[in-house]
């Protein structure tokens, strides 16, 4: 029997890390726990995973559903669209059967694109070349996962770009089921006249709805939520403070204003493997503690204080005032109590 390719591209950057991720990570394993309780795609599917920071990678081979299992989900730095595209590019050329004289090979691969975030990468060298040599023979579906995703990169590579609201109650549920409801009825249209386009599953309205039209697109750090790198003063482990965007509205001699800032997310502890994943450059250049609100204990430790900053520049955690031993460079450091607000490196997101 011919195969149906499906490969599952995942944002993994610091902008998902938290309830995003952790969902997204629950939710493979229903998709495909659902799917193998349908005949057609059971017989039909093949799965692959991909995942992509600052780097993209694969990380399960397309194999049939039956065997698929849902990998553990990493973090890196970035949101490396264009790289993303290159890499799934190759691997249809890898993985998927082409058509020869003796062999109709697989169905037409779909992939199947979740991002939460912007581009950080330049996306046109790979958007041309998607369109120029895959587009005619595969299919692309993208979903905006929550309200901070770029619908306009997403709108100049396929029209299939639906939008899910992260913050309804219950969405997630929603949508798990209408990517593994989207799954199925292609397997069971596979060979109808016309199958050679891509059929989705009904939207949800309460939690999902189909992208507007395209706009511009700028390769840059996610500017709406701000990511910190540290590391544990006592187990030397790292870990990302996360703060999201918010708009405060102000009163002034009669003028309604927004002050824009940040507000604290979390923190969440990392592996080194963060590293490997967060590609060369992971820095967005700075910005000033003045413009971050609420703090978060690190989540090794427990230290009261996560940006606490050595002469190195990069970030450890604190108890409070004292001496300490930065897990980066190894130098000394003295912390004195006091409300000054320094610059601190921003990642990616």
């Amino acid at each position: 029997m011919r195969r149906l390719p499906i490969f599952l591209v995942l944002d993994v950057s610091e902008s998902m890390i938290g309830e995003n991720l952790d969902r997204l990570q629950e939710g493979l394993g229903t998709i495909v726990a659902t799917l193998r309780t349908n005949p057609s795609a059971l017989d039909s599917v093949y799965m692959s995973a991909i995942a992509f920071a600052g780097v993209a990678r694969t990380l399960v081979d397309l194999q049939e559903l039956a065997l698929f299992r849902a990998p553990r989900l990493p973090v890196g730095s970035g949101t490396a669209l264009g790289a993303a595209l290159d890499h799934a590019m190759n691997e249809i050329d890898r993985q998927v059967i082409h058509p020869g004289p003796h062999s109709k090979g697989d169905w037409a691969p779909i992939l199947y694109l979740f991002t939460d975030g912007k581009p950080t990468d330049a996306i046109e060298a790979a958007r041309e070349r998607w369109q120029r040599r895959y587009a005619p023979h595969a299919a692309m579906v993208a979903v905006a996962i929550g309200r901070y995703a770029d619908q306009a990169a997403l709108r100049s590579l396929t029209e299939h770009v639906a939008v899910f609201d992260d913050r309804v109650p219950g969405g997630f549920e929603v949508f798990v089921r209408w990517v593994t409801d989207s799954v199925t009825v292609q397997s069971q249209r596979l060979g109808e006249s016309g199958g050679g386009r891509v059929s989705l599953a009904k939207l949800d309205s309460r939690a999902m709805a189909m992208a507007g039209t395209a706009g511009a697109i700028e390769a840059c750090a996610d500017p709406d939520c701000v990511v910190l790198a540290g590391r544990c003063q006592n187990s030397r482990r790292p870990y990302l403070i996360k703060y999201e965007r918010e708009s405060v509205p102000i009163q002034l001699e009669g003028l309604a204003l927004n002050a824009n800032g940040f507000r604290i997310a979390g923190a969440f502890p990392l592996t080194e493997e963060y590293f490997d994943w967060s590609g060369a450059s992971p820095s967005a250049g700075s910005i000033s503690t003045a413009d971050l609100t609420g703090v978060a204990p690190c989540p090794h430790c427990g230290n009261r204080v996560t940006i606490a900053q050595c002469g190195c520049g990069k970030l450890l955690c604190a108890s409070g005032p004292g001496e300490a031993t930065c897990p980066w460079c190894e130098a000394g450091v003295l912390f004195e109590g006091g409300g000054t607000d320094f610059d601190v490196d921003r990642r990616l997101g």
